[in-house]
């Protein structure tokens, strides 16, 4: 009997060829009874036709997986991990049509990407990086032209109110900071128990000094907060986005800070990724940008390849992985095994 063949995108490694997860989670795949696994040949940006001929289950990072990608009657893909609980570079719906389980990891992100959001937060407030430039800059006595804004009193809105965003909420009590969370999916009660207060997406951006995005990208949420939305902020709050970058209509959110309509924002995510060289963001001293990675820490990624990792393993031994998100698209008569 043939072993289950699975193969790791090639990013996933640092540039000397290590996991960047470490080697701990690999001990999960090396376990597994009748399981062989490899990480791909090459750095690509989509699964090819070809990937998805070889191999049995895809531990995918960031590479898009396409309609295309398994369109061809040789697919043998049956399973799809992704590394991270963001699933919107995997067509779920194609998958679930051909019979293939996608899953992400959910738990494992919660406190690495809500305490990322608390990083920018704590950096906006304090405008670490305007003051780390005055000492760069030999302007130490311009100190007082930069100060920081305190948190007690102020108010933090978190769009999307699920596991990342309610981590979020629960770590932020302890500063003072009035909570107040939109979405549609979160009962009150649950919000209630964190000190929360539910409101529509409009009252919560009139009334947040810090609007912190985790929801999730998908037909609903693309540009959720556009030129109109921008509009309703403060003039003296921040937009923090560690979610993805289409939720945010990035061109509006440019317009928005070149005016001054709002005061700087936080950025981990981009309309294009990696970013312009010519974007004007980049230019922008109010604005504080890092490579989709912020919550990227050995204890992240340790914990993320070990959620991912098991839901490859438990899907080989028989059992229903915990995270399936393509489940309304996969029914038992089509579903691959």
């Amino acid at each position: 009997m043939s072993k289950f063949r699975i193969g790791l995108t090639r990013d996933l490694l640092t540039p000397d060829g290590s996991p960047s997860f470490g080697t701990g989670p690999l001990a999960i795949l090396d376990a597994a009874a009748g399981v062989e696994w490899e990480y791909l040949p090459d750095v690509i940006s989509e699964i090819t036709p070809d990937i998805a001929a070889t191999y049995d289950g895809l531990y995918v990072n960031s590479p898009r997986v396409t309609a295309a990608s398994l369109a061809r009657d040789d697919c043998r893909v049956r399973i799809i991990a992704r590394h991270g609980v963001g699933y919107d570079s995997v067509d779920i719906e194609a998958a679930g049509a051909r019979g293939i389980t996608v899953t992400n990891t959910p738990l494992a992100v919660r406190r690495p990407v809500a305490v990322a959001a608390l990083t920018m937060l704590f950096a906006l407030a304090g405008r670490l990086f305007a003051k780390d430039a005055l000492v760069r800059s030999n302007q130490w006595d311009q100190r007082t032209a930069h100060m920081g804004l305190g948190l007690t009193g102020r108010t933090l809105g978190v769009v999307g109110a699920g596991g990342i965003g309610q981590e979020l909420l629960r770590l932020a009590a302890p500063f003072g900071l009035s909570l107040l969370a939109t979405d549609p999916h979160t009962p009150p009660a649950t919000l209630d128990q964190l000190g929360t207060t539910g409101v529509a997406l409009d009252e919560l951006l009139t009334r947040a000094d810090f609007v912190v995005i985790s929801c999730v990208l998908d037909a609903q949420t693309h540009h959720l907060i556009n030129a109109d939305r921008l509009a309703q902020m403060k003039p003296d709050a921040f937009l923090i986005n560690l979610a993805r970058g289409p939720v945010v209509d990035e061109q509006a959110l440019i317009t928005s800070l070149q005016r001054g309509d709002i005061a700087g924002a936080g950025l981990d995510v981009f309309e294009q990724e990696p970013i312009a060289p010519d974007n004007p963001l980049l230019q922008m001293e109010q604005v504080i940008l890092t490579p989709h990675s912020l919550c990227w820490t050995d204890e992240c990624f340790d914990q993320i390849a070990t959620e991912g990792l098991r839901c490859l393993t438990d899907f080989v031994s028989g059992n229903t992985p915990g995270s399936v998100v393509n489940t309304p698209w996969l029914t038992g008569a089509n579903a691959r095994r």
